[in-house]
């Protein structure tokens, strides 16, 4: 690239971050790079890619910057390779947002260790920062501290990274105690089909949150004073909606008791945080939550989430699919053990490590060492249940591994209105997969995998079971726009090359 082409992007990128009201080093810090590089590119003085100025493009969120955008991002995937050796499951996509959205209840300096660096992480911190917090990586890019101001704008909110996740519904249980009236746009996320938020507002009423829609906006009314006088049932064992009502018990003043409470394991990491702010909570892992509220909270803290069990299982179903030898450490192993459970019904060859403690000190971990076996399809049809039953995230799996196990397996994903319809895309790459009705597939294996062309599913977990289906055929497959996956995953694609995999990132010229 010509020195009078990097001066022009140099000047175009420093007119974007300050239009932004970044420093070189909050730049920096978003890019995991040093202050001193992004100087240098500023000034026209370093060589820069085009995948870098895509990223300074996202970091900025400017379409100045990306005139050097080369569209969306595409894997082109070589298959029937073998994976081996080992592999570290990262931190919880899904505790990492419920974090990130218990941060506003805190005063003082929040900081998360090992926070994963996906899209949905990027899209709640650029709301974050819209609306007046002040956030900054920091440790070589690693951990993330988080500073709340006095005050929250939320009529500055970026409502465009506010629509791109689901998570922002989380805002609800936190800003009920600092602000009397607010706007929230609409939640967005996976299309998953039609999720209504009346449990959440079941359980937010008895704290005084009156909510009423209209033009992609929730409008939100506190009432102050209000406090729950009796236990909340909650109408659905929902994630979300658990946390929403920790998030709103953490700070009324006085004792909370939450019924068919999700005990699942971002629930659990919300919990030991809260615990970390001062807020005690009785019954973690159960269905009865009791939260000691704490009207006020300034306090600095520290805390590490745990590994990410869908993760986990991602990896394991890429070791099954691609017939491979691999070590998968830092399994969060008492959230997978219905999984493992039914997969050793399956035939699967595996071993295990002793137990050991995650870095939060509460979380069971093991690392878990997976063998090619000769599957079967179970007996019994595969179907989630809340925890301690199979993980709901974990069931689109289950197609990919079912398609390598002999005999038919029923797959019943009776969550979500459209998920398992997308897990019949799985045919374009040879599998058998029947759809009986928009929860029900039938899969047929062995399966004789083979290459091909598509773009990614519009939903998380059948994205990727579409990607390690692509690793098991043999040939070149291309899967494109996969924003999807990198909403939840960090660097899927180069963590699946470091033990064996060949995916390349590629963009449209």
């Amino acid at each position: 690239m010509a020195d009078d082409y990097l001066v022009r992007i140099g000047k175009l990128i420093r007119d974007a971050r300050q239009h932004r009201g970044w420093t070189q080093t909050q730049l920096a810090d978003a890019l995991a790079t040093s202050q001193s590089a992004v100087n240098r590119i500023e000034r026209g003085n370093q060589n820069i890619s085009l995948e870098m100025i895509a990223r300074i493009g996202e970091a900025l969120d400017s379409e100045i910057v990306s005139l050097g955008y080369a569209g969306p991002m595409h894997l082109r995937v070589v298959g029937g390779r073998r994976l081996s050796g080992a592999i570290d499951v990262k931190t919880s996509k899904n505790a990492c947002v419920a974090l990130l959205c218990g941060s506003l209840l805190n005063k003082g300096r929040t900081v998360l260790r090992r926070v994963a660096r996906i899209e949905e992480v990027y899209r709640l911190l650029e709301v974050l920062n819209s609306i007046g917090v002040r956030t900054r990586w920091i440790n070589d890019g690693k951990d993330l501290e988080i500073a709340p101001g006095a005050d929250v704008d939320m009529a500055a909110i970026d409502a465009s990274a506010a629509r791109r996740t689901r998570s922002i519904i989380m805002f609800l249980g936190p800003l009920l105690h600092r602000l009397d009236n607010f706007k929230l746009p609409y939640a967005g996320g996976c299309d998953l089909g039609t999720r209504t938020i009346e449990p959440h507002m079941i359980a937010l009423r008895r704290f005084g949150l009156d909510i009423t829609a209209t033009e992609g906006l929730y409008h939100a009314q506190v009432e102050r004073g209000a406090a729950p006088d009796r236990p909340i049932v909650l109408t659905e064992r929902g994630d979300t909606v658990t946390e929403n009502a920790l998030l709103a018990a953490a700070r009324s003043d006085g004792v909370t008791v939450i019924r068919n409470a999700s005990s699942n394991y971002m629930v659990q990491d919300l919990c030991f945080f809260l615990e970390a702010l001062g807020v005690r909570v009785d019954g973690v892992g159960t269905t009865t939550l009791t939260v000691h509220g704490v009207p006020d909270i300034d306090v600095d803290v520290d805390y590490s989430p745990s590994e990410d069990p869908v993760e986990a299982m991602s990896l394991l179903a890429a070791a099954v699919v691609t017939e491979s030898e691999l070590t998968i450490r830092r399994v969060p192993v008492e959230f997978m053990e219905i999984e493992l459970a039914v997969l050793e019904e399956m035939g699967l060859d595996h071993d295990r490590s002793a137990e050991y403690a995650a870095d939060n000190g509460r979380t069971r971990l093991v690392d878990l060492t997976v063998r090619p076996s000769k599957l079967e399809a179970p007996i019994d049809k595969i179907h989630p249940m809340p925890f301690p039953g199979l993980n709901i995230d974990n069931v689109p799996f289950f197609a990919a591994i079912a398609a390598v196990a002999q005999g038919q397996t029923l797959i019943h994903d009776w969550v979500y209105d459209n998920r398992a319809i997308y897990l019949t895309d799985l045919n374009r790459l040879g599998g058998r997969l029947q759809l009986l009705d928009p929860h029900r597939v039938l899969v047929e294996g062995p399966t004789r995998w083979r290459a091909a062309e598509m773009m990614c599913p519009p939903a998380l977990r059948p994205a990727v079971v579409v990607l390690l289906g692509m690793m098991a055929a043999e040939g070149t497959s291309v899967l494109r726009n996969v924003y999807v996956i990198n909403r939840g995953y960090e660097e899927l694609a180069e963590r699946l090359n470091s033990v064996g995999a060949q995916i390349e990132i590629f963009r449209d010229i």
